[in-house]
């Protein structure tokens, strides 16, 4: 019987650690410098396909990665930030996220907010579930949905800390991109991985990104 994973896959931190520049806007949704972590996906046919609609784009190793991110997934958890640009109580229904009408995601997401929102259905089978209780009741929401499907921690670097420090992220795909930051938001600051119970169980290096799989024993 399959066993359902709560992990974070295709997550990418600068050489420096950061997950996100500085002063996120709706015109600079990775704040600055922050599409630069990126690039290693940009080009993979993954990328192209998934949000662009192209059947154009490079294979091998990162797209594997990017491919090996969207498998098995049964629901979504992100943060309001990953959601949208929108801050305080929802002034209407108009923001409905960053991916038009058919997100990448096809199946539900639980969007952790602290100003409750209506559930948002979305094309391709994306619905969107605003959850104000906090990341445990999202957890067990997307557990149920999931079924023995994995759930995906999609971030921000918020979000995926506040999982990790409760002990409830069983693995990490990270991408180390050769850039550097300066300043953002740092993803595993302050957080001891091996006390949490993780080892690394696969290192494989890009030309573009350096990739880390990480797993609780």
């Amino acid at each position: 019987m399959a066993v359902t994973k709560v992990r974070v896959s295709c997550f990418t931190l600068s050489i420096d650690g950061f997950g996100a520049g500085p002063r996120q806007s709706l015109d600079n949704p990775l704040g600055a410098g922050g599409e630069a972590l990126h690039e290693w996906m940009f080009p993979t046919r993954f990328f192209q396909h998934t949000l662009l609609g192209s059947d154009q784009g490079t294979t091998g190793i990162d797209n594997e990665f990017a491919d090996r991110g969207m498998a098995n997934l049964g629901a979504w958890i992100m943060g309001r930030n990953m959601f949208g640009p929108v801050r305080g109580e929802w002034p209407d229904g108009t923001w409905k996220g960053w991916w038009g009408d058919n997100p990448p995601y096809h199946t539900d997401v639980f969007v952790l907010t602290n100003h409750e929102r209506p559930p948002l259905a979305m094309e391709g089978g994306t619905v969107f579930h605003f959850v104000t209780d906090g990341i445990h009741a999202a957890l067990e929401r997307a557990k149920a949905s999931a079924g023995d499907r994995d759930i995906r921690i999609g971030g921000g670097v918020s979000t995926i800390r506040q999982y990790l420090e409760a002990g409830l992220v069983d693995e990490m795909h990270l991408a180390i991109s050769p850039v550097l930051l300066g300043t953002g938001e740092h993803l595993l600051g302050a957080i001891d991985l091996p006390a949490l119970g993780f080892d690394r169980v696969d290192y494989t290096p890009t030309p573009a990104a350096a990739h880390y799989v990480l797993r609780k024993q």
